[in-house]
Formats: structure tokens, sequence, C-alpha cells
């Protein structure tokens, strides 16, 4: 009996620590797990990171105005991948770099609690930018005589079917044209923190829990029901395997294969890979009839083709070597407009859709000579920084006010 009792302490002792994990910080045991992350974790911000998903927003909202020349110097017109998969990865990245510390430091119910609060955050951005976004469309449909829009901007069901089709709005079912990457961040955002738990104790078991949901899903045709048929136009159960593979990045894998993706093989694979898809991308722009189907099948983004991912890998590799961590360019003045936008990513974002519909607007409504789009163009980027600069500038006051808490959340910059 009393053996029986102590086995049954013992056992209250491991479940009290269990429970204990999960609003306290993280166990010794698991804080010598995760070491080598926690160094990432503290070391000096990776501003790379910030340039190329500003750069990213600047080519999302580039690639939405239709018939403008300008977006041909985005990746999206000379290879599989696009600005969109920078961007997914780079958030995963992010979110690992910023909720590991606070899981790491006060434990995991608090760091869930952080992710939370941020999904709600994305959420209301989402519903904000969908309403201003929808009526604009009506708006300029209505008044300006340009009905085709409604069908255009897939807006149309909210003139039909407004009630019914403003509760699929809410429930992420039915998204207007060029508003489907942030549902895709926030139900990505909503799964993350199970995840997080897993990456921070087990990088490389969720990484391939990640693979084996992207091969199933691709197999099996699993995708999020979309209003009024069909599916998201960026499929969740493939999409997150870009989002894991950033976070695993974030917690060490980057670290782990810095020696290989350093190699000379590996980068004169990538060249090669990244020339092969320049080839088939061009061809296929340019109308050639035999590598269009090709070029289908090889940059299929609903699902994302694996011939996407190995390109935005490759392209990954070769700026490694081209941009090191510590490139002088970073702190330059050039690069200061994107690395502010890719800090303040979710307001330039919103702002950057909601801009390319006013492009849209003005390139058929008054001027489509490539005058009028280099200005619509360079005028968007102008207001999205200005956007960045001022949400920048308005955080440092709120850090000054000494009404603000000392423990206010990081992680806030550049999610």
């Amino acid at each position: 009996m009393e053996g029986e009792s102590i086995g049954n302490r013992t056992k209250l002792r491991q479940a009290g620590r269990t429970a204990m994990s999960l609003v306290m910080p993280i166990s010794m045991s698991t804080e010598r797990a995760i070491e080598k992350e926690r160094e990432t974790l503290t070391a000096k911000r990776d501003l790379r990171l910030d340039l190329f998903r500003g750069l990213a927003n600047w080519a999302i909202f580039l690639d939405h105005i239709p018939n403008n020349l300008v977006a041909w110097v985005t990746t999206r017109n000379y290879g599989f991948s696009d600005a969109a998969d920078v961007f997914v990865f780079i958030s995963g990245y992010t979110a690992a770099f910023i909720y590991a510390r606070r899981m790491a430091a006060q434990g995991y119910l608090a760091g869930t609690a952080l992710l939370v609060r941020r999904v709600w955050q994305l959420y209301v951005a989402h519903v904000l930018l969908f309403v201003f976004y929808a009526a604009a469309i009506g708006y300029v449909a209505q008044d300006y005589g340009h009905s085709h829009l409604l069908d255009e901007f897939n807006v149309a069901g909210l003139i039909e079917q407004p009630v019914a089709t403003l509760t699929q709005g809410l429930l992420l079912r039915f998204k207007p044209l060029n508003l489907d990457v942030l549902p895709l961040y926030i139900v990505l955002m909503a799964g993350f923190a199970p995840l997080l738990m897993l990456m921070m104790r087990a990088p490389d078991a969720a990484l391939a829990a990640a693979i084996m949901v992207y091969v199933l899903a691709r197999h099996f045709g699993w995708n999020f029901p979309a209003h009024p048929s069909g599916g998201w136009y960026f499929n969740p159960f493939t999409w997150q395997i870009l989002f894991t593979m950033g976070a695993w990045a974030a917690l060490g894998g980057a670290a782990r294969t810095q020696a290989l993706a350093r190699s000379r093989i590996i980068l004169t694979a990538s060249v090669a890979f990244v020339v092969f898809a320049f080839a088939v991308t061009v061809g296929a722009r340019l109308g050639l009839s035999t590598l269009s189907p090709m070029f289908d099948v090889l940059s299929e983004k609903t699902n994302l083709a694996p011939y996407r991912i190995l390109h935005f890998l490759a392209l990954a590799v070769i700026v490694v070597h081209l941009v090191p961590r510590n490139w002088k360019g970073l702190d330059s003045k050039l690069a200061r407009p994107a690395i502010v936008c890719g800090q303040r990513s979710l307001e330039v974002f919103c702002t950057g859709i909601f801009l390319s519909f006013v492009g849209h607007f003005i390139l058929e409504m008054y001027s489509d000579r490539l005058l009028t789009q280099i200005g619509v163009s360079v005028g968007g980027i102008l207001l999205m920084t200005a956007v960045a600069l001022y949400r920048t500038w308005s955080r440092t006051l709120d850090a000054r006010s000494p009404k603000s808490s000392p423990s206010r959340p990081i992680g806030q910059k550049g999610e």
C-alpha cells in the first residue's frame, strides 16, 4: 500500500508539473532542449526578412493592378513562385521568432493567449478591409456606370444576397478578388500555437508533420470550402508548409542547414533550377503554346505545386549568398522604405490591397498610358511607405508614453 501511495504521489507531482508548465515559464529540461534556438531568437533582428517582406508587399500591390506594365518587375513573371510565397514563409519565420520567445519566457498558456489576440487583430483588419473594399467597388460600379466591376471583383453576391454573402464573408468563406492572402494568414496563425509547442520541443517532427499534411492534402484534394462554390484560392492545407518551413528556419533550422545552403553544389543546382524556371515562365508569358501547359502545372498556386516550393528555396539559397546578414546595404537609405514596410506588414498589406483597386479604377476610367501606370505604381508604393512610417512613428510615441505598459507585447513589429 505504501509503495502504491508513493507511486500515486509521484504521478500527481508529474501531473502538477505538466499543468504548471502551461502557465509558468517552460521547464529547465525544455529550455535545454531549445537552447540553440533561444540563441537565435535573442540575436539581432535579421533585417533581410523585413526587406524582402516589404518588397513582397510592393509586388503584391503591383501584381493586383490589371494591365500594369510596371508589374513586369515582379518575380511572378520570371519563375514559378511569387511574392505570396515570400510573404507566407517570412510570416511563419517572424511568428516563430516572436511567440517562441514569449512561450519560453512566460509559458505556453501566455504565448497562446498572445497568439489568439494577434489572430483577433488580423480578423478585425480583414473585416474592415473587406467592408471598405467592397463599398468602394460598389460605389464606383454604381456611380460611374461600371457594373461589370461587381462581377470582376466578385462582389455581385453582396448586392444580390447581402445578408447571406456578408455572413459567409465573416466566416472567411466569401472573399472578393485579391482578398485571399489575409484569410490564409488568419487560419495559419489560428492553428500555430500547438504547432509551435511541438516545434519548440521537436522541430524536425513538426516539419515532418507539416510535410505529411501537405502531401495528403494534394493527394486527397483537401481544401476549405468557399462561397458560393469551390475551395479557397490559397489552400491552407498546402500553403501551411511554407509557413511551417519559415517557423522551422527561425527555430534553428536555418542555422543547422547553413553549411548545406552555402555549398557550391546546392548553389549550382539552385541557379540551374532558377534559370530553367525563368525559361519556362518567360516562354509561357510570351505565348509559346508548348510551354504554357508546363508552366500551369509547375506554378500551380491553389495547392502550391512542389515546383513552386523548390523555386522559392532555390531563390532563398541564392539570396543567402548574395545578401549576407551583415550586408551594409541593409542600413542604407535606399533600403529603408522597403524595410519599414516589412516591419509594418499588416498595415501596409491592407493599404496595398485597397490601393490596387484605386489604381485599377484610375487606369480604367481616366488613362492607361504608360506614364499613368508608372505614376499609379510609384504613388501607391509611396503611400504604403508613408503608412508604414506613420505607424512606426505612432508606436514610438506609445512606447514613450508614461501610461504605456513596460510589458507591452513584443512582436507586433513585423508580424
